[in-house]
């Protein structure tokens, strides 16, 4: 039988050292990297998604960045469509592909296939819009809790798509949502994969997160928001209501000042890291190592592509 492909999976919470890691980790073995961050697939979102500097992408070739506009429709199933094909034709010039991010949910779809959920319902849909509308999405989140508390704690109260989404497959399967992620087997995996996740001290992470919330604001994030609104997009679009980004736009709408924005984004970052944790601790297959032992993680790679005197 046909061997899979192999590659190696960096995965791990906002702010854990993904991005220098992989860059490293690319060079040593000869690597390309795959994004799996579902905010940097977004053209013009480049601060406030923490995107590698052109230097670094000059230095390992980057895949899946800048995909699509901010206006546009991008989810798992795309992510999958458009990773797979790249992932392949990386190995098949004999460099190793380095699937990195913070987004679980793409990597789990990636390895292993969409779950079947009901198709949409319009008419459900569109009541839920409204209840959205006059309620506010706090307000859906707390039923969304009630109904598959499980769901609700990895969904942001604020995340208006997944939870319109989860209370839809909810009402039309008359499951939760949770349930049906267990029940898929995911069986459909096209690659052999190492997952390694980064692992640090929550002080640690914490002052990480509060720093480059700092460096956002001081490397232009707002000005960065002020021209994506400028440009026509929508601060209730998908990517603009993701982290710095509806924080911005709330300073530039005169309800915060940028202190107060600061704190509130650093606040909101925290809370979608320990979210993160929360996903990736429930993969048994993660192997966690500490972000900081480069050569131990470099060793397991080494041991998984059958490279024990290299590099």
């Amino acid at each position: 039988m046909e061997q899979k492909p192999k590659i190696v999976v960096i995965a791990g919470p906002t702010a854990s050292g993904k991005t220098g890691l992989a860059i490293e980790l690319a060079l040593a073995f000869g690597g390309e990297i795959v994004n799996a961050d579902s905010m940097q697939v977004y053209r013009g979102m480049d601060v406030g998604t923490a995107k590698p500097e052109s230097a670094e992408r000059k230095r390992v070739p980057h895949h899946l960045m800048d995909v699509v506009d901010p206006d546009e429709d991008f989810n798992a199933a795309i992510y999958r469509s458009l990773a797979i094909p790249v992932l392949r034709e990386i190995h098949s010039r004999g460099r190793v592909p380095f699937v990195v991010g913070g987004t679980g949910l793409y990597i789990r779809v990636l390895l292993g296939g969409v779950i079947h959920s009901p198709p949409m319902d319009p008419e459900l849909r569109s009541g839920l819009r409204e209840e959205l509308a006059l309620k506010g999405p706090v307000a859906l989140h707390g039923r969304l809790k009630e109904l598959d508390p499980e769901s609700a704690q990895r969904i942001h109260p604020h995340d208006r798509v997944r939870i319109l989404r989860a209370l839809e497959i909810i009402h039309l399967s008359k499951r939760r949502l949770s349930s049906l992620v267990k029940d898929h087997r995911f069986g459909d995996n096209p690659f052999c994969a190492l997952k390694i996740c980064l692992q640090n001290e929550r002080e640690r992470l914490y002052h990480q997160i509060n720093e480059r919330c700092v460096r956002m604001i001081q490397s232009g994030l707002v000005r960065e928001v002020a021209d994506l609104l400028k440009k026509g997009y929508s601060p209730a679009l998908k990517p603009m209501t993701g982290l710095g980004y509806r924080h911005m736009v709330g300073v530039l709408e005169g309800r915060w000042d940028m202190d107060t924005a600061l704190l509130k984004l650093q606040s909101d970052t925290r809370r979608y890291a320990k979210r993160q944790l929360t996903w990736f601790r429930a993969d048994p297959e993660n192997i966690w190592i500490k972000a900081d032992d480069v050569e131990g993680i470099a060793q397991r790679i080494r041991e998984f592509l059958g490279k024990a005197d290299k590099p």
